[in-house]
């Protein structure tokens, strides 16, 4: 299979490179010390200063207990938690500062923030894509918090966990999960929790897709990532969210036989984020 970077066509039929395989784990309980966090994320990135170092920000966001936590420990927590999810790619620092600072809806923005955290924390990616997903499919909602610890405690037997988990832990880090994703909307509830209607809006699916076309520019495989289990999508699912950005004008979306065309009205991460933030 080849692709023209620069055009975004693609040519079917020739064979796909093989697969590439997923370590396991190991799992992390760092859910436990910080879940969602949406409220402080965006505190954290309308301040952000682009034009100053990741060390120069975090320092003064600490300095200033911009977050207005009680102890200097809980700072150093939450600001590990966002290295990993928001500030390990400048570029996606820079877009998430953009879109915050422009008028992008929350609820989209909100999404994008559950997409970078999931890809950041195995963990909370794998509940999703190995315990709600196939719950999804076969039509159950209704979620139990011992399904999760049942799940945790044989990922925890099979060597998956950074060290021993205690049953104490496994509670812990089943509450945090369920909290996090409850917060970013993937469950509903406050003491029982159902799976809620999915549902990606299609500004923050077009700049999850911009996202994942810098990393694989193949279009096919790009329809058929596991990301989009995130969000309980088929490749179905997502091929009609591509043709409703299209129509929306967020990209360009063709495909006839066996060329497929995606392209976007910019060259950046950075630089789309300004695009969705001004609609």
């Amino acid at each position: 299979m080849t692709t023209e970077r620069g055009s975004g066509i693609e040519e079917r039929g020739t064979p796909r490179a093989p697969k590439q395989t997923r370590t396991p784990a190991p799992y992390s309980s760092k859910i436990i010390k910080a879940g969602a966090l949406i409220g402080d994320t965006k505190t954290l990135l309308s301040l952000w200063d682009v034009a100053a170092s990741m060390a120069e920000n975090l320092n003064r966001m600490q300095r200033d207990n911009v977050f207005a936590k009680a102890s200097r420990s809980r700072v150093e927590d939450i600001l590990a938690i966002f290295r990993a999810r928001y500030l390990a790619e400048t570029s996606v620092t820079q877009a998430l500062v953009t879109l915050v600072r422009g008028n992008f809806p929350s609820v989209a923005l909100e999404k994008i923030l559950y997409f970078h955290a999931a890809r950041a924390d195995r963990l909370l990616s794998d509940v999703v894509t190995e315990i709600l997903v196939p719950m999804h499919e076969q039509g159950l909602t209704d979620l139990q918090a011992t399904q999760v610890q049942r799940s945790l405690t044989q990922w925890a037997e099979a060597g998956k966990t950074t060290g021993h988990w205690s049953e104490s832990t496994i509670d812990r880090v089943t509450r945090g999960l369920l909290a996090a994703l409850r917060d970013f909307g993937v469950l509903q509830g406050v003491v029982h929790k159902k799976i809620a209607p999915a549902f990606l809006p299609v500004d923050a699916f077009a700049y999850i897709m911009f996202y994942l076309k810098q990393h694989q520019p193949s279009g096919s495989k790009l329809i058929e990532l596991p990301d989009w289990k995130l969000f309980f999508l088929t490749r179905d699912g997502v091929e009609r969210l591509l043709f409703e950005a299209h129509q929306h004008e967020l990209l360009e979306y063709h495909v006839a036989g066996n060329v497929t065309r995606l392209t976007f009205p910019a060259g950046t991460l950075e630089e789309y984020a300004h695009v969705l933030a001004q609609r």
